[in-house]
């Protein structure tokens, strides 16, 4: 069984794209990515041949176009998004459930730059 990501390893990236099959031709023919749609989330995932691997999206009107947004792993979203703010920090979007996957927030550095951090839901012990 492959290991866990640990407490501050990235996990996951995403990439706004305006054109979302136009941008899978070009990654897939450049790197060899695979991809899987994610349809009740309007959402593609990429398969990289090794990880993290990450996502494609097209961006909502009022959301930036541009930049790659990092996922962080993290052991508790609610602990981390605290030590976010009191070192500087501003949580942007709130913990935010992926069903079935885990947990989300996304941040901003008291440098101005944004990222996210992730907690996935605990696998049942094999």
């Amino acid at each position: 069984m492959p290991e866990e990501p640990k407490h501050g390893s990235f996990t996951h990236i995403e990439i706004p794209v305006k054109n979302k099959e136009k941008s899978k031709e070009f990654y897939g023919e450049v790197f060899g990515w695979k991809f899987e749609e994610v349809p009740e989330m309007e959402y593609t995932l990429f398969y990289a041949p090794d990880p993290p691997h990450g996502g494609l999206f097209v961006p909502e009107k009022d959301q930036p176009s541009t930049g790659v947004l990092n996922h962080i792993n993290v052991d508790s979203v609610d602990e981390t998004s605290q030590k976010i703010e009191d070192l500087g920090g501003k949580i942007l979007v709130p913990k935010t459930e992926v069903p079935k996957i885990g947990w989300f927030a996304v941040f901003q550095d008291p440098d101005g730059s944004t990222q996210a951090i992730f907690e996935a839901t605990p696998r049942p012990e094999e």
